[in-house]
C-alpha cells in the first residue's frame, strides 16, 4: 500500500488530499473486511477527520506520527486546542480507538515508518458508571404506556406497534438496531425464536417469550397490515407511517414517549432503549441466570461486557440486605 504525502493546499474540510484518499482507503477496508455498518463508519470518519485536520496543522504524516505526537492530540481533544469542542474522557476514547484501527491497519500494510505508535498510548480514564435497570413495575408501566392509542390516523395500529416494540426491546435484551432490522422470517413463533444481527453483521437465535410473542402476532394481525398499505412491500416487521422499515430515531421516540406517558422521565437516567436491554439483562440474573448465559442471549463478544451487570445485581442485594436486615450495618 502507498500512501500519498502532503501535496499540497488542505482540502475536504482541511483534509489534504493524501489524507483524504488514506481515510477513503481505510474507510473501505472496514467496510469490506469487517462488515461495519454505515452508522459505525460514519462514527469512525468523523473522528478520524478531526485527528487528520490535527496532523495537517502541526505538518504531521500519519505514517510517522510518534506516540508522544498522539498524546499531544489527546490532550487538544479533551482541552478543545485543536480548535474542536473539548471531549469528554469517554468521547476521547472513542476516538483514540478510531485512531488506534487506523494505525494498525498502516502498520498492517507496511506503510507507517514508526509501527503502530498508538499501542504506547494509554487510554482516558473513564468513570465508573453502571447501568440503571427499571424495576419490574417500571417496565411494566412502560409497556402499558406503549400500547395506549394516542390521536391521529391509525392511533390504535401505532400503538400495537409500539407496545410490540417495547416488548421486543425488553423480551429479547435486543439492541434498537436489532429490533428495527427483523424482517418477518426472522421470528418463528412456533419455535418461539428469533434471529437477531447484531454488530459485524454476527447473528444469533433468541427465545421469544410469550407476552412478546402476543404482542408482535397483535401488532402482525391488526396492526402492520393498514401501516403496509402505505408502502411499496418490505420484510421489515416494525414500519414507519410511510410503510417503510422503521428507523432507529423513530424507535427511540416511541420509547421516550412511552416514558413520558408512563410517568418515567425523572429517573437519575433518562430512559432509552438500551436501558431496556440493561433492564433485561439484570431481570435474567435476578433470576438465577449465570453469566454466560447472558452473554450468548446479548451477543457480547467478551464476558467482561456481560460482568458489568453482576456487580448491579450484587449492589441490589447490598441495598436490599442493608434495608432488611436487622443486625446489617448501613454504612458497611
Amino acid at each position: 500500500m502507498t500512501v500519498p504525502a502532503d501535496e499540497g493546499a488542505p482540502a475536504d474540510g482541511g483534509l489534504r488530499p493524501g489524507d483524504r484518499r488514506l481515510l477513503e482507503q481505510y474507510l473501505g477496508h472496514l467496510r469490506v473486511e469487517r462488515g461495519l455498518s454505515d452508522n459505525t463508519l460514519a462514527a469512525y470518519s468523523r473522528d478520524l477527520r478531526r485527528y487528520l485536520r490535527d496532523l495537517a496543522q502541526r505538518d504531521l504524516e500519519a505514517t510517522a506520527v510518534d506516540p508522544s505526537d498522539l498524546g499531544e492530540w489527546l490532550q487538544a481533544l479533551r482541552t478543545g486546542a485543536d480548535g474542536g469542542s473539548a471531549l469528554s474522557a469517554a468521547s476521547a476514547a472513542r476516538s483514540l480507538a478510531a485512531v488506534r484501527g487506523l494505525h494498525s491497519f498502516l502498520d498492517a500494510e507496511r506503510a507507517s515508518t514508526t509501527g503502530d505508535p498508538s499501542r504506547l498510548v494509554p487510554s482516558p480514564s473513564l468513570p465508573h458508571r453502571l447501568p440503571h435497570p427499571l424495576s419490574l413495575d417500571q417496565v411494566e408501566a412502560l409497556l402499558e404506556a406503549a400500547g395506549r392509542p394516542g390521536t391521529g390516523r391509525e392511533a390504535t395500529e401505532r400503538s400495537l406497534r409500539d407496545r410490540a416494540l417495547v416488548e421486543i426491546l425488553y423480551g429479547l435484551g435486543a439492541r434498537i438496531s436489532e429490533a428495527t432490522g427483523l424482517d418477518l422470517d426472522d421470528v418463528d413463533a412456533r419455535e418461539r425464536s428469533a434471529v437477531l444481527r447484531g454488530k459485524g453483521d454476527k447473528h444469533r437465535v433468541v427465545p421469544v417469550g410469550r407476552y412478546a410473542l402476543e404482542a408482535l402476532g397483535a401488532y402482525l394481525t391488526r396492526g402492520r397490515p393498514a401501516l403496509a398499505a402505505h408502502g411499496t412491500g418490505t420484510p421489515a416487521i416494525f414500519l414507519g407511517s410511510r410503510g417503510t422499515r422503521l428507523t432507529r430515531q423513530a424507535a427511540w421516540q416511541i420509547v421516550q414517549r412511552a416514558a413520558r406517558d408512563a410517568g418515567l422521565e425523572d429517573l437519575p437516567q433518562p430512559i432509552s432503549p438500551h436501558t431496556l436491554r440493561h433492564s433485561y439483562a439484570t431481570h435474567l440474573l435476578h433470576g438465577g441466570a449465570d453469566v454466560r448465559s447472558v452473554q450468548e442471549l446479548l451477543g457480547h463478544a467478551s464476558v467482561t461486557t456481560t460482568q458489568l451487570y453482576t456487580q448491579v445485581t450484587v449492589d441490589s442485594l447490598r441495598e436490599t440486605h442493608a434495608a432488611a436486615h436487622p443486625r446489617a450495618r448501613k454504612g458497611a
